[in-house]
């Protein structure tokens, strides 16, 4: 792993810290940008579930058509096959996946036996910023209200964290790894 400028040495995770963390939220919070610092910062593996969506997917999305719960099972499914192979071998993996409901969050935590999910709370306004910003993604802003129509958040009994990435990327790193120590 090669050094960045917010982190110039990779730690490693204490062993408190889950095998296989999710950092999810709807589209614009950050899921990305998080998940991969966040798994440089501990040294784990880094996967963006978006990769793994289907060609049909990907094509209704970019269309302006939200999912449905039979267009996500399949990849939802792919997700955690991969997360379950990776952790099977004695990886450790940071995964961004939007996760919105907890029927999906449930499909992904069979994977991996104390999974975590990071959850990255956003007002609208701000999502609505931060999506009309950025360039070549294939999810367009008009599926922002049915992604938050759809959000579940995390419910008391879920293994999850809440945060508000408002900040700098390293601070809401930190914030995420504290949480995540006092949930393990």
């Amino acid at each position: 792993m090669s050094p960045s400028p917010e982190y110039p040495e990779p730690h490693l995770a204490p062993p408190s810290i889950p095998s296989a963390i999710v950092v999810m939220g709807v589209s614009g919070s950050g899921k990305t940008t998080i998940a991969r610092a966040l798994a440089e910062r501990l040294g784990h593996d880094f996967m963006d579930a978006d990769d793994l969506h289907p060609p049909a997917n990907r094509a209704r999305l970019a269309a302006g058509t939200a999912l449905t719960d039979a267009d996500r099972a399949p990849w939802l499914d792919s997700v955690a096959r991969a997360i379950s192979s990776r952790v099977a071998g004695g990886g450790r993996i940071v995964v961004a996946c939007s996760a919105l409901k907890r029927v999906y969050r449930d499909r992904l935590r069979r994977a991996a036996e104390h999974m975590v999910f990071v959850h990255l709370d956003l007002d609208r306004d701000t999502l609505m910023q931060r999506i009309h910003r950025r360039r070549g993604h294939f999810m367009p802003q008009s599926l922002l209200d049915d992604q938050l129509a759809t959000l579940q958040p995390p419910a008391a009994d879920e293994r999850a964290v809440i945060v508000r990435p408002l900040g700098p990327v390293a601070d809401t790193v930190e914030q995420v790894i504290s949480n995540l120590r006092r949930i393990a």
